[in-house]
């Protein structure tokens, strides 16, 4: 009798237990719970120049397509730029190819002649100083190269209506300056023109124009 009595009370004793647990649950249940925040996370912020961006935060960050304030998608652009449209230097400094035109105007203080072999033709840059001080317009220079099958244009230079890349531009002035050359006619008259910038920042880059040598 004694080991049936002590069975008997430890079954209620686990249908108390159990009851408890029960309760407890059932209170969990019922309590709300907290709801979700619903603000969304801050979109990260790119650095489009570095040399560790991902290809996928490039394309949806810093491409034509979904990047820049400049308005035509071109800002921090350094490829593939038109003639035409801008690139800006991180000091202000604005540039942009106007056109590569013909050159025919050939005279006895031209350092070049008239050669069937080659393109001669003068590249007008238009400069925009957007900066806080002068710049040295010595510190660029231009390269021009052929974009249909390879090929380097040589630099020369014409008289009539020169203006070259010296002296310095003031704040806030806009300048059109020329740079003369010579393309090999067997690489045609597509041509990319690159701007250079001589400078003690190591990360400066140089955009690179695309076009065609006009008549």
């Amino acid at each position: 009798m004694r080991v049936r009595a002590t069975a008997a009370t430890a079954a209620l004793l686990l249908a108390a237990l159990t009851a408890c647990g029960g309760d407890d649950s059932g209170d969990s249940a019922s309590k709300p719970k907290p709801a979700a925040s619903s603000k969304e996370p801050a979109e990260p912020k790119v650095d489009c120049m570095a040399d560790d961006v991902s290809q996928a935060d490039w394309m949806k960050y810093c491409s034509d397509e979904g990047a820049g304030t400049g308005g035509d998608g071109t800002e921090g652009q350094l490829t593939g730029l038109k003639f035409g449209e801008e690139y800006t230097w991180p000091d202000g400094l604005k540039v942009s190819v106007v056109e590569a035109k013909k050159w025919t105007q050939f005279t006895d203080e031209d350092y070049a002649e008239d050669d069937p072999a080659y393109t001669e033709f003068r590249v007008k840059l238009k400069l925009t100083n957007g900066g806080e001080s002068a710049v040295k317009l010595d510190d660029l220079s231009v390269i021009v190269e052929g974009a249909t099958n390879g090929g380097e244009a040589s630099t020369t230079g014409f008289a009539t209506d020169s203006q070259p890349l010296e002296g310095r531009l003031a704040t806030g002035v806009t300048a059109t300056k020329t740079d003369d050359n010579a393309l090999e006619t067997k690489y045609g008259k597509k041509i990319v023109v690159t701007v250079q910038r001589s400078s003690e920042d190591f990360d400066l880059e140089f955009p690179e124009f695309e076009g065609e040598i006009v008549s």
